[in-house]
Order: C-alpha cells, then sequence, then structure tokens
C-alpha cells in the first residue's frame, strides 16, 4: 500500500497511515494474524530484496489498490506471481478507476470521510468482511489470476532444498565462508559465525537458510541436532513459517530423537498446505525410525515361534507416508525408492513393489537425462540394482553415486537403506554376498 499521505486523482489527501492502522491493523489482528508493514525504505535501485522476500514469504497479503500506485501494482504482480492463494485486495471507493487488467478481481470497498481518513462507521462491516476474507485465506484456494487461467503454473513447488543455496542469491563472502566450514566439517566455526552475524532476524533469508541447511550438514550428536532445531527460534517470523524451514526443522527434531514433535509438524503441514512429496518423505523417515527403534528391541526381547510384531505397524506407516508422497509428485523419487526399499524387506515383500519398481527407475532416469543429476539420483539408481540383484549395475552406480557425494548424513542414509534391505533379505535366507562390498565401500567413500 501507499505510505503517509497521497492525493487522488480528485484532490482529496488520502491518509493512508489511518486506513492502515484504523482498518486494516485491526482486522488482521482479530483474524488472529500479525500485521507487518514494510517502512518506506530507499535502498539502491527500483526493487530490493527486503521487499521481494515479503513479497514472496508471506503467508498472507492485503494489498490497498487505492490511487492505482504503479509501485503498489507492481507488487501485487509479484505476488500473484509466486503465491496462487491468500492475497486479499481492498480500495477506497470514490477514487481513481481501476485499470481494466484490476477490475475484475475480487477486492473489497471501503469509504473515506471528508478527512481523506476511513469512515469508522461506514467501515464497520468492511473491517469485518476483511477479517472474513483472511481467515478464509488460511483455506487454501486460488485467488491469483495468473495460477486460475494457466494450468499447474508455475513449477516452483518441485524447488528441492538441497538445490535451495545453488539457486538463491545473496553475499558471496558469507557464501564462501560457509562452503569452507562445511567442507572442513567445523561445527565450532559454524557458531563463530553465527555468533558474529549477531542479530539474525536482519539478515537476508539466503544468508539465513545456508546457516541452517549447513547444521545439517555438520551436525551429527542429538545436541547438534537439537542446535539446528533451536536456530529456527532466531529466524524472521515469515521466513520460519515457511514449508521449506518447517520441513527441516521436522527433520532436525526427529534426529534429535523428538519424533512426535517432528510428526505433529509435518502432519500439520500437510493439513494446511497440501500434500507435498518432500513432507511425506520426511514423515516417512519419522514412522521408518520408529520402526527400526521397535524392530531392534523386539529382535532381543521376542521367541522366535511369536508371530506378534508391533514393530510392523510402524512399517506399514512408513510404507504409506512414502507412497503417498510419491503419489503426490512422481518425479520425485526419494519418497518412490523409500516406499519400494521397505516393501521388499517386509516379512512378507509387498507386491505392490513389482509394479512401483519400474516408475521409480523411469523417473530418475528422465531426470538425469534433463541434465544435472546429483547424488540422490544415482544412490536411487544404486538402490534400485541391489533390490535387482544386479551386481555390475550396483557397482557403477555405487561409482557415480560416491563422485556425487555432498554430505556426509546422505552416503549414511544410503549405507543405512542397503543394510537394512541386507539383513531383510537374509533373514528369509536370500543371501547377496557381493551386496555387502557396496556398504563397505559406502562407509569408506571409496570404491
Amino acid at each position: 500500500m501507499p505510505f503517509g499521505k497521497k492525493p487522488d486523482n480528485g484532490g482529496l489527501l488520502i491518509d493512508f497511515d489511518s486506513v492502515y492502522y484504523d482498518l486494516i491493523f485491526p482486522a488482521i489482528e482479530e483474524a488472529s494474524l500479525k500485521p507487518i508493514r514494510a517502512d518506506e525504505e530507499k535502498v539502491g535501485g527500483i526493487i530490493h530484496k527486503p521487499m521481494f522476500e515479503r513479497l514472496i514469504l508471506c503467508e498472507y497479503a492485503v494489498v490497498d489498490l487505492t490511487t492505482a500506485n504503479p509501485n503498489v501494482f507492481y507488487e501485487l504482480g509479484v505476488r500473484h506471481a509466486v503465491r496462487p492463494y491468500s492475497t486479499v485486495l481492498l480500495y477506497a471507493e470514490g477514487t481513481k478507476q481501476l485499470p481494466f487488467d484490476i477490475a475484475p478481481l475480487r477486492a473489497i470497498p471501503y469509504k473515506l470521510d471528508s478527512s481523506g481518513k476511513p469512515d469508522q462507521h461506514a467501515n464497520e462491516k468492511v473491517q469485518e468482511i476483511l477479517k472474513k476474507r483472511l481467515i478464509e485465506a488460511q483455506n487454501p484456494h486460488t485467488d491469483s489470476p495468473i495460477f486460475q487461467l494457466v494450468e499447474g503454473f508455475p513449477d516452483i513447488q518441485h524447488i528441492k532444498t538441497d538445490v535451495f543455496r545453488e539457486r538463491v542469491k545473496y553475499s558471496e563472502e558469507l557464501k564462501k565462508q560457509l562452503a569452507q566450514i562445511r567442507r572442513e566439517k567445523n561445527i565450532i566455526d559454524l557458531r563463530n559465525l553465527v555468533l558474529s552475524l549477531k542479530n539474525i532476524k536482519k539478515q537476508e533469508a539466503g544468508v539465513i537458510i545456508d546457516i541452517f541447511l549447513s547444521y545439517r550438514a555438520l551436525a551429527k550428536k542429538k545436541e547438534e541436532w537439537e542446535e539446528m532445531a533451536e536456530f529456527v527460534t532466531l529466524m524472521p517470523e515469515p521466513l520460519s513459517s515457511t514449508t521449506l524451514v518447517q520441513e527441516q526443522y521436522a527433520f532436525a527434531l526427529n534426529r534429535a530423537g523428538h519424533s512426535e514433535e517432528a510428526e505433529k509438524i509435518l502432519l500439520s503441514l500437510i493439513e494446511k498446505k497440501g500434500p507435498s512429496s518432500e513432507t511425506y518423505g520426511l514423515l516417512g523417515r519419522v514412522y521408518k525410525d520408529r520402526w527400526e527403534k521397535a524392530y531392534k528391541k523386539e529382535e532381543k526381547t521376542k521367541d522366535e515361534d511369536d508371530e506378534f510384531h508391533p514393530s510392523d505397524a510402524y512399517l506399514d506407516k512408513a510404507i504409506d507416508a512414502y507412497l503417498k508422497g510419491f503419489e503426490t509428485d512422481s518425479r520425485d523419487t526419494y519418497p518412490g525408492i523409500n516406499a519400494v526399499t521397505l516393501m521388499e524387506i517386509k516379512r512378507e515383500p509387498d507386491p505392490r513393489r513389482i509394479v512401483l519398481i519400474p516408475v521409480v527407475k523411469y523417473s530418475v532416469q528422465r531426470k538425469i537425462a534433463m541434465g544435472k543429476p546429483d547424488y540422490w539420483d544415482y544412490a536411487t539408481l544404486l538402490e534400485l540394482a541391489i533390490l535387482a540383484k544386479d551386481k555390475e549395475a550396483s557397482f557403477n552406480f555405487l561409482a557415480k553415486a560416491l563422485t556425487h557425494l555432498r554430505e556426509e548424513w546422505e552416503g549414511e542414509t544410503t549405507l543405512r537403506n542397503l543394510r537394512t534391505i541386507r539383513e531383510g533379505r537374509e533373514k528369509r535366507n536370500d543371501v547377496v554376498t557381493w551386496s555387502k562390498k557396496i556398504e563397505e565401500a559406502i562407509q569408506k567413500k571409496e570404491i
């Protein structure tokens, strides 16, 4: 919205600060949301990063179209291009007519008095409508005309956490520092860097996310995963509530042993934001970890003749979560490969894996063919080759996976999966002798 006092085409001086504090601010608070309005920043260039970050990251936006301010329209265009819903429009009646492209949109009219301030008596219903519209926006529906008219626009949801730092632009100096800290695997240097930055909330979003993901790359002990989770509390609100941060927050909590809290966050994300391959993949990991813990406990305490296995319930929940993730987006092979791997190791292998394995394989092959394959692509093909008992292909994809290995936890995840497959098969007297050599190579990070 415009700031301060601005004239309309009829000469009335509109007090936009009064519009904000007397009309918009109370409606936002009544909708149980937190009002954030940017100060008028005069930073170099026409458009600056903080404005983009607010437009993209804030879950809800209110746009005042009064006076047809070109800056406001530009910002609305940015918002509509990246957010399918949760943008609420309003304008002052009797002022400059809205342009043709804006006029059909569902905007809320409000009234001004002769002093250019909101007419409190006339706007009582307007405030209630704005509050209601904001509450409605908490249940996803499309209000962006771009998303309404162009099916599947755009494919921004498929940008994975692992490639975030490659795509976002921010301070080159800090980017290099963090890359060096990850190479040297020194979490103490990461802590010192965080302390040197003092107020994390004032840093660029790219810096904050790279620090967050650097914790993920370096954390090994329970307290280090907890440190990663605690870092979320230092982030500014719009950023900390994004899906990317919440997913990785749940990931850190699960690694730190707070499984129930991680599950709660992921289920809440699915409920609020809809199904996602990444969210379901992480939820599958939560249930998989619970299964492994329960399974190991059973192995120590159960009799061989006992046919009741409580851990099987967790295994089924993990398979279900991974399967839902892959069905949500079959281009994301992470939940797909985990689903078929867990189907393989069931006491009675799940027959659905026979249908799914070729789909997962085709998906990862298409991704590699499109360019820039990463570690997970070759690790997926390695796992599929192990499932197929294809020795030659397994060693081939092992070599490619190791050359693309970025962070230690990635190899540990693959090693854990391969070990699970081997041990599950051995219990059925299905022994593949050479598969253990693959595990040893991953452990040593060399063939």
